[in-house]
């Protein structure tokens, strides 16, 4: 039934369960996997001319965050090795995390995106925010919410 599937994922307990689902979805399909990270992008400190506000050049933080965003992937692609399953990965530096998965998911021809929900309700689901849902508001391509 699905071909491509997409699984963002942030490194959390929550998303790798989500990744595990996922893998095994995609066995049972005969589907490739996309994973893929979300770091936010660089923005210097307002109080940039302090000396010590500047810690990180934009290309050092860059480093830091594909460095972070490489060892959550490294733990979905592990997954996908151990079950045969195809894989993919991909970090994204991005403002809104829901903007760079749905990109991602047209780019690669995604037919399905796999991804977890951190179940935030009332207030905190409020002023957090949820991607989830915002993706689930804006795309297309059907969305699997795991739970």
């Amino acid at each position: 039934m699905f071909k491509r599937i997409l699984v963002p994922t942030d490194g959390s307990e929550l998303s790798l369960e989500s990744a595990k689902a996922a893998v095994s979805l995609a066995k049972e399909n005969g589907a490739a996997l996309v994973a893929l990270n979300v770091q936010p992008i660089y923005r210097p400190p307002m109080v940039a001319e302090l000396p010590a506000a500047d810690i990180y050049s934009q290309e050092e933080y860059e480093a830091e965050a594909r460095k972070a965003g490489g060892k959550a992937l490294a733990e979905v692609l592990a997954l996908a090795g151990a079950a045969s399953v195809p894989c993919k990965s991909w970090i994204e530096l991005e403002v809104n995390p829901w903007e760079a998965i749905i990109k991602v998911a047209r780019v690669e021809g995604c037919d399905l995106i796999f991804m977890a929900s951190h179940g935030r309700r009332g207030v905190a689901g409020l002023l957090l925010g949820s991607e989830t849902q915002k993706v689930l508001t804006h795309c297309k391509i059907p969305v699997l919410v795991h739970r």
